[in-house]
């Protein structure tokens, strides 16, 4: 097998197992092993090595010499601290734009946020990688490189739990309101009333997003004490 195709193999296992935690049918605290997602998946164990070292790599998984692969536990604290990172990031990067010497270039965000009613998306996929274009687009929008990476590494970090907002059609329409309000504001080199609107709109979020990965996890696969955890994946199917 060539090298590259060794690494397409290794990347559609990380992206599937990095999908199942992500859609909640994997759960903190299940177990699994190379050999079962290689079965599962029709691959090699070396592919899937790479993947699991890279999700481990990442923070979501965790491997012990007895137990094998596991789920790391949901830790709230810990998403609550990036997105802590991310309004700083986001307020300076506001700031900066607000006092560019030119006109940012916000075009292409205001043709997604800045339209009538009848034109938003619903879509809750599609909605929220607009959210993250738009988030990011301001950063970017402050022409600082350096700012821009720090910021995207926080957003792959939080999507996890952040993609949850738009799965209630209320929260899709806010975001659509906010966002035109934040950009209208910015437009306006408002920074400081800026800043304060993208506060609170991340705020909300952030309170909207653990609310729901707190029932998703309360409901999502219910077990009892006497059900082996590894047998419970097994027959599920997750992998």
């Amino acid at each position: 097998m060539s090298k590259a195709a060794a690494s397409n193999l290794a990347a559609a296992v990380y992206d599937r197992v990095k999908s199942d935690i992500f859609e909640f049918r994997l759960l903190p605290g299940d177990r699994f092993s190379e050999t079962e997602v290689a079965l599962r998946v029709g691959v090699s164990r070396t592919p899937v090595r790479e993947a699991l070292f890279r999700l481990e790599q990442e923070g979501y998984i965790q491997v012990s010499s007895r137990s094998g692969w596991s789920v790391k536990p949901f830790d709230f604290e810990y998403f609550e601290n990036l997105y802590d990172v991310r309004v700083i990031l986001e307020l300076a990067a506001v700031r900066k734009v607000c006092d560019l010497p030119s006109k940012p270039d916000l075009d292409a965000l205001k043709e997604t946020w800045l339209v009538p009613p009848e034109r938003r998306l619903h879509d809750p996929q599609r909605v929220s990688n607009l959210d993250e274009e738009f988030h990011q687009g301001i950063v970017h929008a402050a022409g600082n490189p350096e700012l821009a990476r720090l910021h995207r590494e926080i957003t792959e970090r939080i999507r996890i739990i952040r993609r949850l907002d738009f799965t209630q059609p209320a929260r899709i329409e806010s975001t659509y309101d906010e966002h035109a309000h934040i950009l209208r504001t910015i437009m306006r080199r408002r920074a400081e009333q800026s800043g304060l609107l993208l506060r609170s709109h991340i705020e909300a979020s952030k309170a909207v997003v653990r609310n729901i990965t707190l029932h998703r996890l309360h409901t999502a696969r219910p077990r009892t004490r006497l059900e082996p955890l590894r047998k419970a994946k097994v027959s599920r199917g997750n992998f």
